[in-house]
Order: structure tokens, then C-alpha cells, then sequence
């Protein structure tokens, strides 16, 4: 009866293995990172507060002055984004899109001064953002990063099966046996942390395999769902909420990222014939109008307005708020000024609303510095269970090849174990196809390899 226990365990510390070696990179990379977006609020008051604080005055100037100061000292420039002062003594940003790059550009409220400008994609934030979700290399990157965190999820699931007590005392098991030395240490250290941790660690990676470009794009199509009654008095065109979001910069909830972008104008009497996604654009409602709507909806502040390009563009105002339950997103008619759409929490689907709390648990806003300091402890963990983990391998290794354990030959089929795996494979493609990989790299070449290896050292 034993034996079937003492060959699954083999089976699991080998993929555990495999799945450790390709995902530490990978976590100490996400751990970093993470840590550095996670404290963004504090970070930019420490760096840049000569940009988001000025004097407080008793008169703001118009959202349109303001625009106009900004395209005045940017000819050239085209004016992509608004994002109003978050309070008072704070500044206004507007993204200007110039000669291929994007700056935010910042804008004292009360006298119009540009305060100063910031390369809106190689600043310590959004270069941390963008390593965070693709590598900042694009759809390969993201696919790379899905592909660590599914396999992270195959490291936690195999990791509890290699934690398990199995009659054993709670030292090493429930808390390390820190008078011990060397690999026991390190192993107590691996295993301690990621039992504590797997729980955080599985809610973190779900909850970021969201914003992926496989995974999390067939999540939201098959989960994010609104009433289609929603959009049926809305000219809609080809586009989605989504486009609206890159991976330096988050404009519009995840929940309203696979939903279509109205048109404006469909009936207006100055759009020509076909003409619709002609042109560039013209509103005839101002930039002010925009805000009165925004504050007149009471949407919270922190929101930004990104103006239409096209004639048949809308002005979109969105705010992805610390709390969900605040999250708005109304796209406006950019010539008569009609709010074409207004979602809020209250149409979010129960899914939706799960995804974006534990979105906001992962990225540390939900309950402020508490947040914050919980998600760094867990960001500690990985890093420690990464680091004690690679250790550990360095030091087992075997001299001169790979250091995988040997496999048994008489290994049993475990039903439950191959059922994990196979709900793993089915539930996240790319992991279910790099685990065939792995297992025909390991059948072919690896086993080969260690028993060659094996037998010439026992012959020595």
C-alpha cells in the first residue's frame, strides 16, 4: 500500500521540480516589481511631488483653459487624455501624444503654469507596470508571464502534496526548525513559507492571470457579461473599453474592458454620409462639459477623460477606484454631449465583482496602507520561498547534469493526481500544452540522460 504514496511523491517532487526551476525566475521578477507598482502612491509623492503639489487657490481654472495651455506650449502634440486634480493643492495631468512618444504633462489648476513634463512609459511606475504584465516585450512577454503563473499554480498544488505531515512532528511542517543548519534549514524555510503562503500566493496569481492576453481575454468573454439591452439604443462600432488600456497605463475598469465602444454623431445633421469613422475629431461639447457630467453622475474623483479621435469618437470618462463598489465608466456624445452608457458596480455580474475586489486586494488598494503591507509581506514570501527553493536545488544537484530526481519505473497511475492535472491542463491551455512539452523533454531526453549519468558513476 506504500508503494503507490512513495512513487507519487517522486512523481510530484519532479514536477514540482520542473515547475520551480522555469517559475523563480519568473516570481522574484513579479515580487519586485509588484512591490515597486504596489507603493506607487507614496513613490510619486517622494519623486515627483514638485509635479502633483502646488499652492491651493481659490479659483480653478477651466478644464478647456487648462487644454489650452497645454496645446499652446504643445503645437505639435495631440492631446489624448484629461485627468482632473484629485483635490486641492494637486495638480492636473494631461497625456499628450508627441512625435510617437506620450508625456503626462502637469498643470497648475489655479494659474495655468505647466508645472513640468514626464515621459509617460519610461518612468520608475509605468516601466514597473509593463514588466509586471508583458516584460515590456509585448505579446510575447504576456504570454511568458501567463505561462509562470500557471505553472505557479502547478508549484503550489504539487508543493502541498509535497508539504503534507504525513505523520510527521509540526517542526518543519507548521514552523522551521531554525536551530538546524544548511539544507534542512532551507528546505524548513521553503516548506514553512509556502504552506503559509499558498493561499495568498493562488489568490494572487488567479486574480492576476485576469489582465492576461490568452487566459484572461477567454475569462472575461466567458464570465464578463452584460445585458445586451444595455447597448441597444447605443450606436455601437467595432471597438472595445478595452483598447482604451495598455500595459503602462489602466484607463478603464477590467470589468468593462470586452464591452463596445458607442458612437457619436450617428444621427447628426454636420456628419456626412458614411462619413462616421472619417476625419479626426470635433467635438462640439467642451472638455468642461465633460467634467460637469462627471461631477453632476457624482463619479468619484481620480477619473480620467480621454477625448474622441475620431469623428464618431466619444469622450470617455472612467475611474478604476481603490474601492470597486466606485468603479464608473460613461462614454458621452462628443456633439450633443448625451451620456451614450453609465456603468457602475451595480451592473457588474457576480463574477465581474469578485474579479475586480480580488484585482484591487492584488494590487494593495482595497484598505489602504493595510492593504498594502499585507500584499508586501506576501510579495516577501515568494521571494523567499523562490530564493530557498533555487538553494535548495543548487545545493542537491547532482555534479556534472541536471538535477532531476531520478523516476521510478514501476510507477503506478494515480488516478486523483492524473484528475489534477488534467483539470490544470484544461483549465489553463498554455500550461496543459507546455506540461506535454515537458513531459516528452523528460521521456526523451532527461530520464535518458540521468540513467546514463547514474550508470557511469555507479561503474566508476
Amino acid at each position: 500500500m506504500s508503494q503507490p504514496k512513495v512513487s507519487f511523491y517522486n512523481l510530484a517532487w519532479r514536477w514540482h521540480f520542473y515547475a520551480g526551476l522555469f517559475v523563480a525566475p519568473f516570481m522574484v521578477m513579479l515580487s519586485l516589481t509588484g512591490i515597486i507598482y504596489l507603493f506607487k502612491p507614496q513613490l510619486d509623492q517622494l519623486m515627483y511631488s514638485h509635479l502633483l503639489q502646488v499652492p491651493a487657490g481659490h479659483h480653478i481654472l477651466s478644464a478647456d483653459e487648462q487644454l489650452l495651455r497645454v496645446q499652446a506650449a504643445y503645437p505639435q502634440g495631440h492631446v489624448k487624455q484629461y485627468l482632473p486634480p484629485l483635490e486641492a493643492g494637486r495638480s492636473a495631468q494631461f497625456v499628450v501624444q508627441k512625435e510617437g512618444g506620450e508625456l503626462n504633462v502637469f498643470v497648475d489648476p489655479y494659474h495655468g503654469t505647466i508645472l513640468g513634463e514626464q515621459d509617460a512609459k519610461n518612468n520608475l511606475q509605468a516601466i514597473a507596470r509593463a514588466i509586471h504584465g508583458e516584460l515590456m516585450i509585448g505579446t510575447l512577454g504576456d504570454r511568458l508571464v501567463e505561462l509562470a503563473a500557471g505553472w505557479g499554480i502547478v508549484l503550489v498544488v504539487s508543493g502541498l502534496y509535497l508539504w503534507w505531515p504525513r505523520g510527521k512532528s509540526s517542526a518543519g511542517v507548521l514552523w522551521p526548525r531554525l536551530g538546524s543548519r544548511g539544507r534542512v534549514l532551507w528546505r524548513d524555510l521553503h516548506a514553512v513559507v509556502g504552506f503559509w503562503g499558498a493561499a495568498f500566493l493562488l489568490l494572487m496569481l488567479l486574480s492576476g492571470m485576469t489582465w492576461t492576453g490568452f487566459w484572461g481575454k477567454q475569462y472575461a468573454e466567458l464570465w464578463n457579461r452584460f445585458p445586451a439591452a444595455m447597448w441597444n439604443d447605443v450606436p455601437k462600432s467595432d471597438q472595445q473599453a478595452g483598447e482604451l488600456n495598455t500595459a503602462s497605463r489602466q484607463t478603464v475598469p477590467w470589468a468593462m474592458e470586452n464591452t463596445p465602444m458607442p458612437m457619436s454623431g450617428d444621427h447628426a445633421e454636420h456628419m456626412a454620409h458614411g462619413a462616421a469613422h472619417e476625419g479626426p475629431a470635433a467635438p462640439v461639447i467642451s472638455l468642461q462639459q465633460v467634467q460637469d457630467i462627471a461631477t453632476q453622475r457624482q463619479v468619484e474623483a481620480g477619473y480620467s477623460i480621454t477625448l474622441p479621435t475620431t469623428a464618431s469618437g466619444v469622450f470617455t470618462i472612467a475611474v478604476f477606484a481603490n474601492d470597486p463598489r466606485n468603479d464608473a465608466t460613461l462614454h458621452v456624445d462628443q456633439y450633443t454631449g448625451k451620456v451614450l452608457a453609465d456603468v457602475r458596480w451595480e451592473q457588474y455580474s457576480n463574477v465581474a465583482r469578485a474579479t475586480e475586489v480580488g484585482v484591487m486586494l492584488h494590487e494593495g488598494k482595497m484598505f489602504g496602507p493595510f492593504n498594502q503591507i499585507l500584499v508586501l509581506l506576501i510579495c516577501l514570501m515568494i521571494l523567499l520561498s523562490a530564493v530557498s527553493g533555487l538553494v535548495i536545488w543548487w545545493k542537491r544537484r547532482p555534479q556534472g547534469r541536471l538535477g532531476v530526481p531520478p523516476l521510478r519505473h514501476d510507477l503506478p497511475k494515480w488516478k486523483t493526481a492524473m484528475a489534477i492535472m488534467l483539470a490544470l491542463a484544461v483549465a489553463f491551455p498554455l500550461v496543459g500544452a507546455s506540461l506535454v512539452a515537458v513531459w516528452l523533454l523528460d521521456r526523451l531526453l532527461l530520464s535518458r540522460w540521468n540513467r546514463s549519468a547514474e550508470s557511469a558513476s555507479s561503474s566508476s
